[in-house]
């Protein structure tokens, strides 16, 4: 019943919040199941309880399935709603940091980058989204760049 799955959803919220990931990873883990049979997989619900799922995975430092859950909230969403949707964007950017933190920072620029000027043209540049996207952004390239420095040095 949706109000069941509704419940199940914030249940999930509250687990996350406590910190307490594997006991949120469980009871998301059944809500996506159950919204992937009731509804389609493209359907905003089953697609923001899979995002949920893999915020649940960075969380606990398990980047590999966080990475393909984001991938596949993100690549679903922009064909069903395009780019131009704040929860693409969303997931644009939860791809970005989980690459983020595998190490993979060029590609995480790249993809915050676009993020960042989607959300600038869309959301605006004082939306809230959009500033916390370039403080990534801004971090990011600063950390990039004092890595290559270090690189050069010791080469």
């Amino acid at each position: 019943h949706s109000k069941t799955l509704n419940i199940l959803s914030k249940l999930g919220d509250v687990l996350m919040l406590q910190g307490r990931y594997k006991s949120a990873e469980e009871v998301i883990r059944k809500l996506v199941k159950a919204r992937k049979g009731m509804l389609r997989e493209e359907h905003p619900d089953a697609l923001t309880s899979m995002a949920n799922l893999a915020s649940t995975y960075r969380n606990q430092s398990r980047w590999n399935e966080a990475e393909e859950l984001d991938v596949q909230a993100m690549e679903t969403r922009k064909r069903v709603l395009r780019d131009e949707q704040p929860s693409t964007l969303t997931s644009m950017a939860n791809l970005a940091h989980t690459w983020k933190s595998q190490s993979r920072n060029e590609e995480a620029i790249l993809l915050m980058e676009k993020c960042f000027e989607l959300q600038k043209r869309i959301l605006g540049t004082h939306h809230p989204n959009t500033e916390t996207s370039l403080e990534a952004l801004d971090q990011w390239r600063m950390d990039d760049l004092r890595i290559r420095s270090n690189a050069a040095i010791i080469s």
